[in-house]
């Protein structure tokens, strides 16, 4: 009897690389991470990191933890971070990633909304206790069991992951590997408000083998991921690239550019993967001298709407890719010609690699009725962006759509065809990786105080900065905390003294 054709899923990828060379180099620390996290740098090969993954799942399993049920991370981009994604699908959990610049008030909801039964997080990132703030989310999500930490002078309460490491694992459970069971919820900001997006393992896949097909990454290369991973794009940048190419994946927390080009020359990579501002910087800096090992450049795009106004590429030995990110809905790559200009994007299903007849499809880009860019494809989590059933219209079946809208303002080049983004969705800021609505301006800029203004300024690398003008600036940015601001977000308020 024939057994069906079953999926690969992220671990079984691993594990794959992991029979074929087992000493071979696998994960590599940020250069810098004693002073993000107060941890040393490790180095693991694919059996060391077996071996850590094994214990942390055997962990999760031990802690009673039901199979697919939810477990929450909030970590840096370290070793910690794939050990811990790799552990819980390999314990049959459910991944829901939270950035790092999230407030207490998104931590809450998006563990109630996904009921979320454990959350793990390090100690401390960049100086600020993410232990204590997980604490106090917990504290007020009912689903919550289970609070994990790495580091050291963890809350009273809270699991040392460290001491887990430590020991031999534990018992483990046997799962079923299937592509098609859920993998990871990622949050996204719509004009319709806060969305948790599932995905199975097969999306995610998908969404790596659009970016490594197109920029044409070899095997077994030393990956640079150098973008912050709590997110679809972050997960398939990083975590999917380097399964995908069975090499080594170096992180990098972002971001010093000094300590990335080390980084870069001291493990010999092959591949970097960074936001694309920052990765056209790095190309007008002489980049084949100062990192000659670079072969491909992976940039992407936050702005989508940017990339046909970009600065032309100038490094031919390391070509780069731009990736358009459409929050969480999706993605899709495209890399540049010799003369270093992006390339134009025709409407209809595109390839991986993009110019090359008879390629697999990677997805399909439509223009919606409404003048916004559609997207369609296995990465593309179509359910999660369906929209609401029409108010009085609850007992008559709606038309299916098999599409997402991006909210992204798009439209057609007559000449050429080609789809131009114009804009990105109405109402809809973003500070880094974090977006918000716009409304929300109005409830911060009210706790400042009479006279205050705070307001968002389009920012070429961010997408927006935040700026702000108070009488008295240390009390403003107080307000901010105590209105639930992540510390790292409120570093972004800039005091902008004098009129205007």
């Amino acid at each position: 009897m024939n057994q069906p054709a079953v999926s690969p899923t992220l671990d079984t990828l691993f594990q794959r690389t992991l029979i074929r060379q087992p000493h071979a180099p696998a994960l590599l620390d940020p250069l810098n991470k004693a002073r993000v996290t107060g941890h040393q740098p490790r180095r693991m090969t694919y059996a060391e990191a077996d071996t850590a993954i094994e214990a942390l799942s055997a962990y999760f399993v031990e802690s009673g933890l039901p199979a697919n049920s939810v477990i929450a991370i909030q970590l840096p981009a370290t070793v910690e971070f794939v050990l811990t994604v790799l552990a819980a699908h390999r314990a049959g959990l459910v991944v829901a990633v939270l950035p790092l610049l999230w407030r207490h008030a998104e931590l809450t909801a998006a563990l109630n909304r996904t009921a979320a039964r454990a959350i793990v997080t390090m100690s401390t990132v960049d100086g600020v206790s993410y232990a204590d703030l997980a604490m106090h989310a917990a504290a007020e999500a009912f689903s919550i069991r289970h609070v994990c930490g790495f580091g050291t002078d963890l809350p009273e309460g809270m699991a040392s992951l460290d001491e887990v490491l430590a020991r031999p694992p534990g018992t483990t459970r046997a799962v079923i590997q299937d592509g098609r069971k859920a993998a990871m919820i990622s949050f996204d900001v719509t004009a319709e408000g806060f969305r948790p997006v599932p995905r199975p393992h097969f999306s995610l896949i998908a969404g790596g083998l659009a970016m490594s097909l197109e920029a044409d990454i070899r095997q077994g290369a030393t990956v640079m991921a150098a973008f912050t991973p709590m997110s679809f794009a972050g997960l398939a940048s990083s975590l999917a690239v380097w399964l995908l190419s069975g090499g080594a994946l170096a992180l990098h927390h972002p971001f010093e550019n000094e300590v990335l080009e080390q980084q870069i020359n001291e493990h010999e990579c092959e591949v970097l993967i960074a936001p694309a501002q920052l990765a056209l910087r790095l190309g007008d800096a002489d980049l084949a001298a100062r990192m000659p090992t670079l072969r491909n450049v992976i940039g992407l795009w936050r702005a989508p709407e940017q990339v046909a106004a970009s600065d032309a590429w100038i490094a031919p030995h390391a070509p780069l890719t731009d990736v358009y990110l459409f929050g969480e809905a999706g993605l899709f790559g495209a890399r540049r010609g010799e003369d270093g200009m992006p390339v134009a994007v025709m409407p209809g299903p595109h390839g991986a690699p993009r110019e090359q007849s008879g390629s697999s499809i990677a997805g399909e880009i439509l223009l919606t009725p409404k003048g916004t860019l559609g997207l369609r494809g296995a990465m593309v989590p179509i359910a999660a962006y369906a929209p609401p059933q029409p108010v009085g219209d609850t007992l008559i079946a709606q038309p299916p759509r098999d599409y997402v809208d991006t909210g992204y303002a798009a439209r057609l080049d007559r000449p050429s065809g080609a789809i131009c983004i114009t804009a990105p969705p109405s109402g809809i800021m973003a500070v880094g990786g974090y977006r918000f609505l716009s409304n929300d301006l109005q409830e911060w800029a009210r706790r400042l105080g009479q006279g205050a203004l705070l307001t968002a300024l389009p920012d070429r690398l961010s997408g927006h900065r935040l700026a702000g003008r108070a009488q008295d600036n240390t009390r403003a940015r107080e307000a901010l905390s105590e209105l639930g601001l992540n510390p790292l977000m409120v570093e972004a308020f800039r005091d902008r003294s004098g009129p205007g």
